[in-house]
């Protein structure tokens, strides 16, 4: 699908700085005619006729020959409908300049790294995650120590004492995100995170146009392992932290079960930028709602020689004027 301006015939697009769809064209704020158009290995464009390469996993993609957006109706619809979004909070503009501001102290950093030019190149991508809600039943059982020292005269006395720890609680965890596209590297996902709920709506494509899109290729089956780790390891550090105040603890039993569970698919908005320098890529990733920026900036060891070659001459200038004020002297 496509969505077409009715005033000038151009591609509407969703503006995270507007918050709703609008025309870059003729700045008009509507939402467009929606366009229907073909998809298979080759997407036929609807606005210019052009054929659009679409990978087996890709939702949504740009024309490469007029900009605009597609969405392929078949790989957002069925079982491949997200239930939620987050629509994307920060446009490319503000992402370059959180990008900037991150790395300008990186002296040794290639010179067009952070340039307009290979800035320009960043997708937002909207990234396929599985979200899992769980209702648990935890028990912990343990032997707790609290330990006294006192001094009397000269001697230093220690009391031990021993307690029995038990802990029942119930908890409940909503919305534990798991990313379900291979595409996208799993600790970086993690990293990336957290986004804040408030902002998710029900799924509508027009959130869609003007960025990519990918669909889950991992059903929520495959990667539940990945959410019940992140449960059980919070749900351990609360019944941690319900037993404080003792010098030590021995777990003598721990329990973790699943009462109730389910698991509901949705799109998280990413900003994704791949820098290539001496044959090696450098990838960036940005949340696309609260501008987490994860990645390294490359190292240019031509840089720093040069670096290191204009202080070594500036050096030397110095020490040959101080030569010359001595010899005055």
């Amino acid at each position: 699908m496509y969505y077409k301006c009715r005033s000038c015939g151009g591609n509407v697009v969703y503006s995270p700085e507007k918050r709703g769809m609008y025309c870059p064209f003729c700045d008009s704020r509507e939402t467009g005619e929606r366009t229907e158009g073909q998809t298979g290995d080759l997407a036929i464009c609807p606005n210019c006729g052009g054929q659009v390469p679409v990978q087996i996993h890709t939702s949504a993609a740009q024309c490469p020959y007029c900009d605009s957006y597609l969405i392929f109706n078949e790989r957002v619809e069925g079982e491949y409908t997200p239930r939620m979004i987050i629509p994307f909070q920060m446009g490319k503009e503000a992402c370059k300049k959180s990008l900037r501001e991150k790395f300008r102290r990186c002296l040794f950093a290639p010179t067009d790294f952070l340039s307009e030019a290979r800035l320009d190149s960043m997708q937002g991508i909207y990234v396929p995650y599985w979200f899992y809600d769980y209702q648990t039943d935890c028990s912990f059982q343990g032997e707790g120590t609290k330990i006294k020292v006192w001094r009397s005269g000269d001697k230093e006395y220690t009391e031990t004492s021993v307690y029995a720890i038990g802990r029942r609680m119930s908890i409940e965890f909503e919305k534990i995100p798991v990313d379900a596209s291979e595409q996208m590297p799993d600790d970086v996902m993690e990293l990336i995170a957290p986004f804040q709920y408030g902002q998710m709506a029900d799924f509508d494509p027009k959130f869609m146009s003007g960025f990519w899109g990918e669909k889950y290729n991992m059903t929520w089956d495959v990667v539940e392992n990945r959410a019940r780790t992140m449960m059980n390891q919070d749900a351990a550090k609360l019944l941690r932290e319900s037993y404080g105040g003792y010098s030590t603890v021995k777990t003598l039993h721990q329990d973790i079960q699943v009462r109730d569970s389910g698991a509901v698919y949705g799109l998280l908005p990413v900003w994704k930028y791949i820098y290539s320098y001496k044959g090696q890529e450098y990838p960036f990733y940005v949340n696309g709602q609260t501008g987490k920026i994860v990645g390294t900036a490359p190292f240019s060891s031509g840089k720093f020689w040069a670096y290191v070659g204009t202080l070594w001459g500036s050096l030397t200038v110095i020490l040959a004027l101080l030569q010359v004020m001595l010899g005055l002297l």
